[in-house]
């Protein structure tokens, strides 16, 4: 009800667009124009909607978190103090009426002997839980001034009918109605305050969690830097650096900001990036990132981008806006929130009306209105979408797939049809040596050294990777000279004084070479999307270099994957129909859409859309770009170019194109996990509101008491945030290059070692990445697996902080 008054405040405003508010992150999200208003006046309109507003971009993320650690402290504090009043309150109201305890109370304040002692002490007790829960009646009553209706109006109503029935009780108890000492509710005012108090503390415990993700990110980043300054290096606040500065990074150290390397050789684990476990190779020239690892030689950068422009800030600014965003499914519970209290409230007037005239009760009558009002707080409802689109982009974050919006997280379960490009995403996008057919008597060596020499003055890419593959191999080139092209057939050098040939049959053919008993081969390394290149020498056949764009690694795999989860999986190239055919048969993909211009890619995807499919595109190139925008859902290789990322839904940040399946996997489950939310915050209501109204005790069955209806009113809450925070256990899917990589680390453990110490460990180890922790309490060892990125030292380290002593 809360965010649905916020917005429906805004969207009336002049000059707002749009408007998103997100109960379980706090925050609005809105856009406008800037011609029109000013962030002043869109202040103004939620000031006056009830509500407090800061503007985040002011706030620093420490402070953010140091206020909201601050006021879960004073939460709780509030609490403990209502914890005990109302302890003490219910102690007091209660024991008179239990069987075997009614003379425990002392005779100064039983009910039966000082009935008027009997009711101050009460109310004295209830007082500083009023006073502690005091928000309630200033936001509640505030709320309804303004005709719309909150949880806390739902609180403030209920126990304030309680206070002023008590209360004047009271006053007939000073008339010599002693009877009257048993019809006192302030032990329900006080302990239904105590017990949401509770359940509110609880939910933002429980809230916290849900942006660890987050957390996790930014705690990547070196919270300082060697500043290096007319040749003399300090260590400064990262805070400090600025682009243009020149900073050192040691071995073993984190990069402070993104920039480009000035001197210095050394290779750089940028997995927590690309995912590459591999180190790359960083020289003068070459760009470096925030938060990679720094692994054997020191480097001397300059600062290209600080704070929020570094990558990792990005990365971390787009998993935020994503929170903040709205999924469809959102806004069923919107809808309902904001007719929900003031409904209630109509039912719970009419629910004690009725008892009233029929049992002409007014005590009862007040306790049916309390009920209701109390176990129908709507807060659940409220939780159960933006709780679970948190903690589901986070862990997508946390396995580097960048969800960019809300949308985009429920559209994915949806997709039923997903079409990859095929160069640079089911493909390297870079040819390579595939297969290496010698002539009679020649070498392998000899036959690449000769095609690479004479390829080396060629810009063609085939010949660029005949180059590159020889070199890979260590073999060293020829001088060539006279190097001449043949148009649409080869190119041929001389060495030594002899002439050396390379290209395609044609060529061979008009220099009258023969190769007739290698044709056969050639014509199969065609079929399979190769290029066969023909090699003579000096007159001589001497044999075939076949070049091809190969394919990644786990394409396979992450096709027979999606085709497992029935969704059905085509590719789109400009290649010929017999190239692609031919990659899309190494892949697993039998629906190939090939010779397609760039421009009509978005055409080919709306085809498919207008055949009633749902539709994902995978690409990475410019080319892509309009059918990523075209598509159901884009999904962009994150190492691809940055307009194919913009115009994409979600983000493959590791290139992994098992992160395709992993995405749809973890779309599913989130929205499994809403559906459940949003089934028990409804089936609550829907059941909890009857039982409240004396739907069961009109047929002999009980009556529903305000205090156990205010616990499970928190305790529904908790629930439903408790449920999304079970998609923390959310896994990818393991693929068979993960498995390869994994590395095992076992450690010993000194001093004694017990249960809590387990979990500590597991703990400290899970923070820094460690995918599975054991630990053997009785050995005092602890094994690891873990991704070649995080070394042995790095686990001694987190253990050694948790507070033991390893080797």
């Amino acid at each position: 009800a809360c965010s649905a008054r916020v917005e429906k405040a805004l969207s009336k405003a002049e000059g707002v667009e749009t408007v998103s508010v997100n109960l379980a992150t706090e925050r609005a999200s809105i856009s406008y124009d800037e011609a029109v208003t000013t962030v002043e006046n869109i202040l103004e309109v939620i000031t006056k909607a009830g509500y407090s507003p800061q503007l985040k971009e002011t706030e620093n993320r420490d402070e953010d978190q140091e206020k909201k650690d601050r006021a879960s402290k004073l939460m709780w504090v509030r609490f403990q103090i209502a914890a005990v009043f109302g302890t003490l309150l219910l102690c007091v109201a209660m024991l008179p009426m239990i069987p075997g305890l009614e003379n425990v109370l002392p005779e100064f304040m039983h009910p039966n002997t000082s009935p008027m002692t009997f009711a101050l002490v009460q109310l004295v007790l209830v007082l500083p839980i009023l006073y502690v829960g005091r928000n309630f009646y200033r936001v509640g009553y505030k709320a309804l001034v303004q005709r719309s209706p909150n949880m806390d109006s739902l609180i403030a109503l209920s126990t304030t009918a309680a206070m002023l029935y008590s209360l004047y009780n009271v006053w007939m108890i000073g008339q010599g109605n002693f009877h009257a000492a048993h019809d006192l509710y302030f032990e329900a005012a006080g302990v239904i305050i105590a017990l949401v108090m509770l359940g509110k503390a609880l939910e933002t415990k429980s809230k916290g969690k849900t942006s660890e993700a987050i957390k996790k990110l930014l705690n990547l980043t070196p919270k300082s830097a060697i500043l290096i300054v007319d040749g003399v290096e300090q260590k400064v606040p990262i805070e400090q650096v600025q682009v243009g500065d020149y900073l050192r990074v040691r071995p073993g150290e984190k990069i402070p900001v993104d920039g480009t390397v000035i001197d210095g050789r050394s290779g750089v684990d940028e997995s927590m990036l690309t995912g590459e476990s591999i180190p790359s190779e960083k020289k003068a020239g070459d760009s470096v990132f925030a938060a990679t690892i720094n692994q054997t030689g020191s480097l001397k950068m300059e600062a290209t981008g600080v704070g929020s422009d570094t990558a990792l800030a990005q990365i971390v600014q787009l998993v935020e806006q994503a929170q903040a965003t709205k999924a469809p499914i959102a806004k069923l519970a919107d809808v309902v929130s904001g007719y929900f209290v003031p409904i209630v409230c109509a039912i719970a007037l009419l629910a004690s009306l009725g008892w009233f005239i029929g049992t002409g009760d007014f005590g009862f009558a007040v306790r049916i209105f309390i009920s209701v009002l109390v176990i129908a707080c709507p807060c659940a409802l409220g939780l159960a979408t933006p709780t679970a689109i948190m903690v589901g982009t986070g862990k997508g974050a946390e396995n580097g797939i960048l969800m960019k919006s809300g949308q985009a997280l429920e559209r994915a379960h949806k997709v039923n049809a997903i079409v990859f490009d095929k160069t640079g995403t089911l493909t390297e996008g870079k040819p390579a040596i595939t297969d290496v057919v010698v002539g009679e008597g020649v070498a392998e060596e000899t036959l690449l050294q000769l095609a690479a020499s004479a390829e080396h003055d060629s810009e063609h890419p085939l010949g660029a990777a005949i180059v590159r593959g020889a070199a890979e191999r260590g073999i060293a080139l020829k001088e060539t000279t006279q190097f001449q092209s043949f148009t649409g057939r080869g190119i041929g050098v001389e060495i030594e004084g002899k002439i050396l040939l390379v290209g395609n049959k044609k060529l061979m053919d008009d220099e009258k070479i023969s190769c007739t008993t290698y044709l056969s081969q050639a014509e199969s390394l065609a079929l399979d999307g190769k290029t066969p290149m023909f090699v003579a020498y000096d007159g001589k056949f001497m044999g075939i270099v076949a070049v091809a764009d190969v394919v990644k690694a786990g394409s396979r795999e992450a096709v027979e994957q999606l085709q497992a989860l029935g969704i059905e999986v085509a590719m789109i190239t400009g290649d010929n129909r017999a190239t692609a055919q031919a990659i899309a048969k190494m892949v697993g993909i039998t629906r190939v859409l090939a010779e397609v211009l760039p421009g009509d890619k978005a055409k080919e995807i709306k085809k498919l859309q207008e055949a009633g499919k749902i539709v994902a595109m995978v690409g990475d190139g410019i080319n892509d770009a309009p059918a990523l925008a075209q598509a159901d859902v884009g999904i962009a290789i994150g190492m691809g170019t940055d307009i194919a990322i913009e115009s994409a839904d979600i983000v493959l940040m590791h290139s992994d194109l098992m992160d395709v399946p992993t995405a749809i996997h973890l779309s599913k489950a989130t929205i499994s996990n809403i559906k459940q939310n949003l089934f028990w915050a409804f089936g609550y209501n829907i059941l909890g509101i009857p039982v409240a109204a004396g739907a069961l005790y009109l047929f002999g069955g009980p009556l529903l008491n305000p205090m156990i209806g205010a616990a499970a009113m928190s305790l529904s809450s908790v629930s439903v945030v408790s449920n999304a925070l079970r998609l923390r256990n959310f896994k990818p899917y393991e693929t068979k290059k993960r498995r390869e990589i994994m590395k095992e680390t076992i450690l010993s453990v000194h001093g004694m070692m017990c249960a809590h110490c387990e979990a500590s460990v597991k703990k400290a180890l899970t923070e820094i990445g460690v995918g599975e922790v054991t630990v053997n309490l009785e050995e005092k060892t602890v094994t690891c697996h873990h991704a070649p990125s995080i070394t042995e030292a790095m686990i001694k380290s987190a253990i050694i902080q948790a507070g033991y002593e390893v080797h």
